[in-house]
């Protein structure tokens, strides 16, 4: 019998909890994966790959600002970074925030301990790229409106938002992580938000789901 890391019973029990303070729970489940290397799913030092495959250079000279939303230990902010842009990257557990920090000393990277549900005045259509992996499906649903509102407000006008999550066919309360449906994919195109492309690409998600990955962008004005 496989024995359970203290992180898996903490994702059951945050299956499980009412969603009414989400971050907590998303902070309590970092906290208990703190572990070294390996200690959970979701940890890797090389960018995503379905971010790595779209995302291009910034332009020589000009200053471009990118966010990444649920930063975990870093690597796809440090690879937008690489990349040449000006790189905030923020998660609700400081816990992660703190890896973050260690693991990558001397970065050109803001760390910041946020919350899509309480986000600072001063982010707001702050950011040229937007970028979300996985994070609005580590929490219920009962708050995935609240949640890609708050993904939505931080790209600035004429930005762009690259939203990377596992795929649902239908809706399902047996998490987590509670994947998108195309609906939920398409309800980031509001306020001024405007799909370019929505693919479902044929590679799998942690847990052997397929993979949405969408990209819209915000008018100039």
């Amino acid at each position: 019998m496989v024995e359970r890391r203290p992180w898996q019973s903490e994702a059951d029990l945050l299956g499980r909890a009412d969603a009414a303070h989400p971050p907590a729970g998303v902070a309590q489940l970092w906290a208990s994966a703190a572990g070294g290397p390996g200690a959970t799913p979701w940890e890797h030092d090389d960018p995503h790959p379905a971010l790595a495959e779209r995302v291009v250079a910034a332009p020589d000279g000009e200053h471009r600002t990118a966010v990444v939303v649920g930063c975990g230990l870093g690597a796809d902010a440090e690879h937008l970074s690489r990349l040449g842009y000006v790189t905030t990257a923020f998660d609700v557990a400081p816990s992660a925030v703190a890896a973050a920090r260690d693991r990558r000393p001397g970065s050109a990277v803001t760390y910041a301990v946020g919350d899509l549900l309480d986000l600072p005045a001063a982010w707001r259509r702050a950011f040229d790229l937007v970028v979300e992996v996985f994070t609005v499906q580590a929490v219920h649903r009962v708050v995935r409106a609240e949640l890609t509102a708050g993904v939505r407000s931080l790209v600035a006008p004429g930005g762009t938002l690259l939203v990377i999550q596992a795929v649902a066919d239908e809706p399902d309360d047996d998490g987590p992580p509670w994947p998108l449906t195309r609906a939920e994919i398409d309800a980031f195109g509001q306020d001024g938000l405007v799909a370019v492309s929505v693919e479902r690409l044929d590679r799998s998600a942690p847990g052997g789901r397929g993979l949405w990955r969408a990209e819209l962008r915000r008018a100039d004005q």
